[in-house]
């Protein structure tokens, strides 16, 4: 089990890609500390903390609790993210700031809490979620392409400042994954986005939870600053 006895945090657990990574992280021999806005939403089995990423005070107790408990931090992913999609002409600066809040600024604060406990005890992974619209863009996504892009400067720069503390820290950037945030979304749409991955279909949350999985374990002990993106090739 490559996780084995490692301590490991997953924000926004409760569904889609968070539940599928806590799944895979379970599976893999990790002590699994699931946060979300709404814990009831997730599992018994793992750790649960109700945590809203946009509020610093919530996010410090989380990461002061899990270090009480534990005595140290393996692993973050940043996985916690909205979308509140519109043009740029019909955007509002509700959406905007909603998005920003909880995409970037939320990663921000995640970041920043256990980048500290990880310095001190030398060793650590940080995982950040973007995404193929936070390399590319995308029509009616300027908050999300913002927060996005924002996520690999992250990414990038925590990578050349945290490295030498023995810490590693990469991103992940999906293309379009079957999860709960396209219930909404029309079928003809959908079968669109399809059509623009060579594979011929949307990814699965376990597919992107099994990337998340490699770069937490010691397996990708030599992967730091990267921003890899599972897509199917869409952007190829």
């Amino acid at each position: 089990m490559r996780l084995k006895n490692k301590i490991c945090i997953v924000t926004g657990a409760a569904q889609g890609i968070g539940a599928a990574t806590c799944a895979k992280f379970a599976a893999e021999g990790a002590t699994v500390v699931a946060c979300d806005r709404r814990a009831d939403g997730i599992p018994e089995s793992y750790e649960r903390h109700e945590v809203d990423v946009t509020d610093r005070v919530a996010v410090d107790m989380m990461v002061a609790a899990v270090l009480a408990r534990h005595g140290r931090i393996d692993v973050l992913v940043n996985n916690a993210g909205i979308t509140k999609d519109a043009r740029l002409v019909k955007m509002t600066l509700a959406q905007f700031d909603a998005v920003i809040d909880v995409n970037l600024r939320g990663v921000f604060h995640c970041g920043q809490a256990v980048a500290l406990a990880m310095v001190e005890q030398g060793s650590g992974v940080i995982l950040n979620a973007s995404s193929v619209v936070g390399i590319y863009g995308n029509f009616g996504q300027t908050n999300y392409a913002a927060a996005k892009f924002g996520v690999i400067g992250f990414t990038k720069t925590w990578s050349r400042e945290l490295g030498p503390k023995g810490i590693r820290v990469n991103a992940v950037a999906p293309g379009f994954v079957d999860t709960p945030i396209l219930a909404t979304v029309p079928e003809k749409v959908l079968e669109h986005m399809k059509a623009q991955v060579p594979l011929g279909r949307l990814a699965q949350a376990e597919e992107i939870a099994n990337v998340y999985a490699f770069l937490a374990s010691d397996e990708a002990s030599y992967v730091n600053g990267a921003v890899i993106e599972v897509s199917g090739g869409m952007t190829v």
